[in-house]
């Protein structure tokens, strides 16, 4: 034992919980079940006394071993020539379940035995006691007499406990799998019955009592299914979480944790119930299906209230929606050349700029249907996603400071996107839509930066805040430059390439798509489709493409269908607001 001082630590679940209070996930121990720990304090002393009356009369009288008890086993084993009866004390109990396995064999009660004298001497009858009334398997995964009452009669307050249910419990550990109350069957009832009889023996309760509880019939709670959405979405907020605290995913999950997310139900369940839906998505290829990722913000607070890393994801899978993989296309226009340039205070929506054909040393841009304008408004440039002013207007305000407007977004470019091919969002590594949906919402948001974040708070196991996300936000950008780049997107959205993103209120946004660009394939084909946009209250960031792009897996779709998807999710999110 001595080796050992984790298993005194017992693990408990940790729970994950939406913007509301909706249980997202009880997060499983390893040996599968839920534990929820209680302070000896916090349970009423019926409870307490009725265990012990039960399971071990001699408690406060014996140094780990009833040696009464263990007489009478041995006397009561021989009459029937089996192994049938313990005459295991509390002490010995907890010194099985925490280090031994099930086996009833002689080898095991020595070490038991033993155990259980080095567990007095080390720990107070107090913490024996409360360490073995968290730690006891009370049947259907439920570990501890708090998860229990919780489980079987819906109840969080120990304290508001009946006798009924007291007994019910306190006759559990006998025999979780067919003593427990679910089972609703004559055993679990005369189990109840039976404890019943030693509390009245033991002038725990008055004849009336018992009577009046044993008239009393099991109910069990409604059954609350916690809300199987959010896949990605908790596995993000664990990792965030994971990252807050500086403690490794695994022992978050089984600490006791609560942690509340900014997940807002409405917005995750039409999320995921839109994702569904195969139409709203270019078709399939030979041996994958398209994928598409989303990430919606409030941009007034940081939060992030809807997430989804695929069209059908699970816990585990690779989540699309944070990984900085994909090349943003025109989507990065806003960021590297239009943002910068009314930063810069030498450019408006209406300033004129070159439209036509340009070489920058080896790199020759080209506009997409190879027609040039001679020249445009930065606002028609912008709404109709020609290529040839983006380029020029990132070379006007130099790479450099269009990189410090990008990072100001929250995208901070490395050494190896240092070159005019990022005015076109052809990026070395990729950016997420998180990114893309964090970095759009400074624009939403007057020019004031929040952090995207998932988690809003977590509490310990004792219900101590151990942390609460303090909002930072800071102005890094001017409010004309976010005034402007609105009016500017709202144009893409109205009369632009972005209509098929068009509601029942104001949007601002704009699409992008990089092209296919693979050797020997000369069909006009896509390799990613995003749309990344915002109304006054949320922003949210669309994409959609292969995992692996190649000859059999690219998409003949414009970004116009992630325009329309971004329209489908936001409007139903927000409705009635």
């Amino acid at each position: 034992m001595k080796h050992h001082p984790e298993k005194l630590v017992l693990q408990e679940s940790s729970i994950l919980m939406a913007s509301d209070g909706t249980v997202l996930r009880k997060i499983p121990l390893p040996e599968s079940g839920y534990r929820k720990a209680a302070r000896l304090e916090e349970m009423p002393k019926l409870l307490v006394d009725t265990f012990l009356a039960v399971e071990d009369r001699r408690f406060y009288h014996h140094q780990g071993l009833d040696y009464t008890g263990i007489a009478r086993a041995l006397f009561n084993n021989a009459l029937r020539m089996e192994v049938s009866e313990g005459g295991s004390s509390i002490t010995q109990q907890l010194a099985r379940n925490l280090y031994l396995n099930r086996d009833k064999n002689m080898l095991r009660k020595l070490n038991e035995a033993s155990i259980a004298l080095a567990l007095e001497k080390r720990l107070s009858k107090h913490d024996i006691l409360e360490l073995y009334l968290n730690q006891i398997y009370m049947g259907e995964g439920q570990y501890g007499v708090k998860a229990a009452a919780e489980h079987y009669f819906g109840i969080a307050d120990l304290k508001e406990l009946d006798i009924m249910q007291i007994a019910a419990l306190a006759g559990i550990p006998k025999g979780p799998s067919i003593y427990n109350p679910g089972e609703q069957t004559e055993l679990s009832a005369q189990r109840r019955a039976l404890v019943l009889d030693i509390m009245h023996q033991q002038g725990l309760i008055t004849g009336e009592e018992m009577t009046a509880a044993l008239h009393e019939e099991y109910q069990r709670p409604a059954v609350v299914k916690e809300k199987k959405v959010g896949a990605s979405y908790i596995d993000a907020a664990l990792t965030e979480a994971s990252q807050l605290l500086g403690k490794p995913k695994q022992e978050l999950q089984s600490a006791g944790y609560t942690i509340v997310t900014g997940m807002n139900m409405k917005a995750q369940g039409v999320l995921e119930e839109t994702f569904l839906k195969p139409e709203l998505f270019p078709p399939s290829g030979k041996s994958q299906q398209v994928e598409s990722a989303m990430a919606i913000v409030d941009h007034r607070s940081g939060e992030v209230v809807a997430l989804t890393g695929g069209r059908n994801p699970s816990s585990g899978d690779l989540n699309r929606a944070i990984v900085d993989a994909r090349q943003p296309g025109s989507a990065f226009k806003p960021i590297i050349d239009y943002g910068p340039a009314l930063e810069s205070g030498m450019f408006s929506p209406d300033s004129m700029l070159p439209d036509q054909k340009m070489t920058y040393g080896s790199y020759k841009p080209e506009n997409l249907n190879g027609a040039y304008r001679g020249l445009v408004t930065m606002r028609m440039a912008l709404q109709q996603s020609i290529n040839a002013p983006a380029v020029w207007l990132l070379k006007q305000v130099g790479i450099a400071k269009a990189s410090e407007f990008s990072a100001k977004l929250g995208i901070k470019l490395p050494k190896e996107d240092r070159n005019l091919s990022i005015a076109l969002g052809g990026l070395h590594v990729g950016v997420s839509p998180l990114k893309m949906a964090q970095a759009y919402s400074v624009f939403a948001n007057g020019g004031v930066f929040r952090e995207a974040h998932m988690v809003r708070q977590i509490k310990d196991s004792k219900g101590n805040v151990i942390y609460e996300h303090q909002s930072n936000p800071h102005q890094v950008i001017s409010p004309y430059t976010a005034e402007q780049m609105t009016s500017m997107l709202r144009s893409v959205v109205n009369d632009g390439t972005g209509k098929r993103a068009r509601m029942n209120r104001p949007v601002a946004g704009k699409t992008g798509t990089t092209q296919l660009d693979l050797p020997g394939i000369s069909r006009k084909g896509n390799r990613d489709l995003w749309f990344v946009g915002y109304t006054p209250e949320w922003t949210g960031a669309v994409w959609m493409g292969f995992d692996r792009t190649d000859k059999d897996h690219y998409m003949m779709a414009g970004s116009g269908m992630a325009a329309a998807l971004f329209s489908e999710v936001m409007s139903k999110a927000l409705e009635g607001r």
